[in-house]
């Protein structure tokens, strides 16, 4: 901060002007920034500086003596010159900035003795490329989850977002903005999205306008990042009924399910077997995907009216059951045979007690 003190120089230095010509200047951040000040007529010693702002909060931009890194004069060595360059202008560089020529007064402090009328300055600056996140966890269809949508660094504070899908244009709440740093801002909308089973290829997007930019910028989320959909399960036994100590083979299909994690086994009686054939997931037209697993069970007597369970764990979720039930066509058949016998060598062995030798009737084999 300096002490402005003004001094009446003499008659001969009331020729001497100072030219401040900018009133308003608006650069885009990151580029460079041009301050022009010039002066005429009679020679005045004493350093000519920039400042930034006046009065008790003044900052000295430009100094002859202590140059800042980012400030450099457009003429060199000129005593009429001192246009200045400011690279890399940052939106704190906002404010007005005044050339002010100085005296040196009897004391050793110097005194005002001409000031331009100042430089108002804007700093244009673009938002950053918007960023849209969604839930952290995976969701079925059916359930409503938000998306937001944020980006930053930007001035002016007005800003314009819409938010799209596959279909069209979606309805969002109303964007927060709030100051960040020094002069830019932060905004920050958000939108409600129910998931549908249908949208593993959809992309939900958020555009972003503002008066520095010659396009909008956009963010995108696809959705198949945070949906599943659990497949449905269907096992069917063939041939059912089967004949007996014949092979009965069961499929499961597992249909219609997102993402493609899943694990098929299965179960006979509650107790599990070997799966024979699994098929790798197929995906379809739609983005789900489906597979087909097959289990095959020899018809036996004992295994008659046994429950087989496929059951399938999809994405690491609670398993997914279905079942089907081993039918023999004729269980009893071999059984019905051995007791026909037996029935006919009880009744050969009445015949021949009742002829007691008379007839003729052969006695019944041995069993």
């Amino acid at each position: 901060m300096l002490l402005l003190l003004c001094r009446d120089p003499g008659v001969g230095a009331q020729e001497f002007r100072l030219h401040q010509p900018q009133d308003k200047v608006s650069v885009a951040a990151g580029e460079t920034l041009t301050l022009n000040c010039t002066t005429s007529g009679t020679p005045v010693a004493g350093a000519t500086r920039w400042l930034k702002g006046w009065g008790s909060e003044n900052k000295t931009i430009y100094d002859q003596k202590e140059p800042l890194p980012r400030v450099t004069r457009a003429v060199n060595q000129s005593n009429t010159d001192f246009t200045i360059h400011i690279s890399n202008v940052q939106p704190e560089d906002m404010g007005t900035y005044y050339c002010v020529k100085f005296l040196k007064g009897d004391t050793g402090q110097d005194e005002l003795f001409q000031r331009g009328s100042g430089t108002e300055v804007s700093v244009q600056a673009k938002p950053s490329p918007p960023l849209v996140s969604g839930p952290e966890q995976r969701v079925s269809p059916g359930q409503s989850v938000s998306f937001t949508c944020t980006t930053g660094g930007f001035f002016p504070k007005e800003i314009v977002v819409n938010w799209s899908n596959n279909t069209g244009p979606v309805t969002a709440q109303q964007p927060q903005i709030t100051e960040w740093r020094v002069k830019t801002y932060n905004m920050s909308s958000t939108v409600m999205v129910t998931l549908q089973k249908d949208n593993v290829h959809s992309q939900l997007t958020c555009e972003v306008q503002h008066s520095t930019l010659a396009a909008p910028l956009r963010g995108s989320f696809q959705l198949s990042k945070v949906l599943r959909v659990p497949p449905s399960v269907e096992v069917h036994a063939e041939p059912s009924p089967a004949e007996l100590n014949k092979t009965v083979t069961f499929t499961c299909l597992v249909k219609d399910f997102y993402p493609a994690h899943v694990s098929v086994s299965w179960l006979e009686n509650g107790i599990e077997i070997n799966t024979q054939n699994v098929s790798q997931p197929r995906e379809l037209r739609s983005g789900l995907f489906e597979l087909r697993s097959q289990v095959e069970v020899q018809a036996t007597e004992e295994k008659n009216g046994s429950t087989i369970i496929c059951r399938v764990v999809h994405d690491a979720q609670a398993p997914a059951n279905s079942s089907a039930s081993l039918w023999i066509s004729n269980p009893a058949q071999g059984e019905s045979s051995k007791e026909s016998q037996m029935l006919k060598g009880a009744s050969e062995l009445l015949v021949w007690g009742a002829c007691q030798g008379s007839c003729v009737v052969s006695p019944p084999e041995a069993a």
